[in-house]
C-alpha cells in the first residue's frame, strides 16, 4: 500500500493518539502565523489552483453596541447570546476571497480547531490561467455571476 492509504486510515480515525498529537503540534504552528496564509505544499498540487489557510475565531457573535446599551423595546436588547446565521467555514471563504480579489473561490474543508479557533483549507482558481480557461469542467466559474 501506498503512504496515502495510510494517511487516509489515519484521518478515518481522528481521536487516534498518533492523529490527536499531528493535529495539536499543527495547531501551535497554524496559530502563530497569520489569519490567511497561502499553503506552499499542497498535497495535491495542479496548476491554476492555490490552497490558503484561514483562521475563524470560535463562538457566537457579540452585537457591535457602545458599552452594551441598546434602545427600545426589550426583545432586541440582546447584546451577548446571539447566534450568527452563517457557517464558519463561508465566513472563511468569504475572507479568503476578499483579501486575495484576483482569484475566485472554489471550496473549503475543515482541517483544525482548538479552543479559540477554527482552521479552513480554502481552494482558489486564477482566472488568468490557461489550463483552468481551457478545462470546461471548471471555466463555469469564469462567469461574472461567481466572482
Amino acid at each position: 500500500m501506498g503512504a496515502y492509504t495510510y494517511i487516509l486510515e489515519l484521518w478515518k480515525k481522528k481521536q487516534s493518539y498518533v492523529m490527536r498529537f499531528l493535529l495539536r503540534a499543527r495547531c501551535w504552528e497554524y496559530r502563530q502565523l497569520p489569519a490567511v496564509v497561502h499553503v506552499t505544499h499542497p498535497t495535491r498540487p495542479e496548476k491554476g489552483y492555490v490552497v490558503y489557510r484561514v483562521r475563524v475565531r470560535r463562538g457566537g457573535r457579540k452585537r457591535p453596541v457602545p458599552k452594551g446599551i441598546i434602545y427600545g423595546k426589550p426583545t432586541n436588547q440582546g447584546v451577548t447570546q446571539l447566534k450568527f446565521h452563517r457557517s464558519k467555514r463561508s465566513v472563511a471563504e468569504e475572507r479568503a476571497g476578499r483579501k486575495l480579489g484576483g482569484l475566485r473561490v472554489l471550496n473549503s474543508y475543515w482541517i483544525n480547531e482548538d479552543s479559540t479557533y477554527k482552521y479552513f483549507e480554502v481552494i482558489l482558481i486564477d482566472p488568468a490561467h490557461t489550463n483552468v480557461h481551457n478545462d470546461p469542467r471548471i471555466n463555469w466559474i469564469f462567469n461574472p455571476v461567481h466572482k
